[in-house]
């Protein structure tokens, strides 16, 4: 297949125009042995006719490119979990892969996520209990599981186990079962602290969270093993907090820091740097206390850049702390606005895509609800950044003469842009088509005719239905 044909269909496999029997002809398509186009399979809102076609396919492939598909329904993926190939299985079991943190993907159903945890092939069982879309009553239900992997994940559940079956996990007869289950209840019982820290493997982690008696802590401290996880430890007294705030590990300083019972006045007073890069995902406290109200305020309204980064990650930012946050001078903090919050401000939003460019500014232009749009036409088509021309494609104002000669313009990307604008007068679209860098973002354009959609199905060797 010529490669700009390629590219036209995995176009057309986008477009929201393309009609439903030139759909199903292309979902049909084995593409040499490679499949559909990716994207076709993962469609939103496809039609029972167009998932009966997927489900049926002989290529393996676009079955699981459906069973990792985000937009798809939960029960329409779900009829996937008899399906003979393992791997199809196991696509299934872990599911969509998600890069927008504001995408939400609905669980499969705990029945059939029982049915995938007893699937004859490990890898399925293995891949199913590594997903990050399982829910929380599911999780749970595997702690009576036969397999100890199960048992483990269960762990994850803690705080809605039953207490019959957090004691059986506790004394599970696979250790990594009941070392697990131990760091989760450690917290509560100075005695399992004090088992796990015997263990070389479990030692860090109860230290930083376990219930310490005085003498784990003095000797810790005296030892100067695994500091900075005891800085964090909520159990810690105050007097061993003091003399780690003046330690001379910054990493202890930092962990001391971000300690959630501090005053701000004490807070401020220990000398630590913050990482230029860091974005507070290690501030325990405040990521498990994310939909906490008051746990928010606390950490919006800290002077601690990294109290501040973790807050910023919440989706229950209110109104009044998200304006105060976008006033604080901090990149890192005006990159987590922009990508967890719909309603960061404009200029923040712009801020961040005059710094970063690149992919991320793209992606963030074209599905950030309040990026902004008006008046980019006049103020960047002639801009000597490529980036920015690519805004003026954006500007409802946007004249289709003036998409024409942005489909001309010396950066790629700008190119592409223009040329997947409704806007763009149906002449160049169609020479667009024959163009490699250009085929697929013409075969997307929505404005694309019947006609010419069909011609590219031809064109790639797609069977007729």
């Amino acid at each position: 297949m010529v490669a700009f044909h390629a590219s036209a269909l995995d176009g057309l496999a986008r477009n929201p125009a393309l009609p439903a029997p030139l759909l199903l002809r292309l979902l049909a398509f084995d593409g040499g042995g490679d499949g559909p186009p990716r994207c076709a399979a993962q469609r939103a809102g496809l039609p029972e006719a167009a998932v009966a076609v997927i489900l049926a396919h002989p290529n393996p492939g676009a079955r699981i490119d459906f069973a990792m598909s985000a937009g798809a329904d939960p029960a329409q993926r779900a009829r996937l979990a008899d399906d003979p190939s393992p791997k199809v299985r196991a696509a299934l079991a872990y599911g969509p892969e998600v890069y927008d943190p504001r995408t939400k993907v609905a669980p499969l159903p705990d029945a059939v996520c029982v049915r995938l945890l007893d699937d004859p092939d490990p890898s399925v069982r293995a891949t199913l209990l590594d997903s990050p879309h399982l829910s929380l009553p599911f999780v749970a239900s595997s702690a009576a599981h036969h397999d100890p992997v199960a048992r483990r994940a269960a762990v994850r559940a803690w705080e809605i186990l039953p207490p019959g079956e957090r004691s059986a996990l506790l004394a599970d007869p696979d250790p990594e079962v009941r070392r697990a289950a131990a760091l989760r209840e450690c917290r509560r019982d100075a005695r399992l602290t004090a088992e796990l820290l015997r263990d070389p493997k479990s030692a860090a982690e109860a230290l930083r969270r376990g219930l310490l008696v005085r003498a784990d802590a003095e000797r810790s401290v005296a030892e100067r093993t695994h500091l900075a996880a005891l800085a964090e430890n909520p159990s810690l007294p105050a007097d061993l907090v003091e003399r780690l705030a003046v330690d001379p590990d910054e990493a202890v300083r930092l962990a001391v820091s971000l300690r959630p019972e501090l005053d701000e006045a004490r807070r401020m007073a220990i000398d630590f740097t913050a990482g230029d890069l860091d974005r507070g995902n290690g501030v325990r406290w405040v990521r498990d206390g994310l939909a906490d109200p008051e746990v928010l305020r606390r950490a919006a309204t800290s002077a601690h850049p990294l109290l501040r980064r973790a807050a910023a990650r919440s989706p229950h930012l209110p109104s009044d702390l998200l304006r105060l946050l976008a006033r604080v001078e901090d990149p890192v903090l005006e990159n987590l606005l922009a990508i967890h919050h719909p309603d960061t401000p404009e200029e923040v939003l712009m801020r961040v895509y005059a710094r970063l460019g690149g992919t991320f500014s793209a992606w963030m232009a074209e599905t950030h609800p309040r990026f902004p749009r008006e008046g980019f036409a006049a103020r960047y088509a002639d801009h000597p950044d490529g980036s920015y021309r690519r805004l003026a494609i954006r500007d409802p104002a946007a004249t289709p003469a003036l998409i024409e000669r942005l489909s001309h313009d010396p950066e790629t990307w700008t190119r592409q842009a223009a040329t997947g604008d409704p806007r763009l007068p149906l002449r160049r679209l169609r020479e667009a088509l024959h163009v490699p860098e250009l085929a697929s973002s013409a075969g997307a354009n929505p404005v694309l005719p019947e006609g010419e959609m069909t011609a590219v199905l031809d064109r790639a060797g797609v069977p007729a239905s």
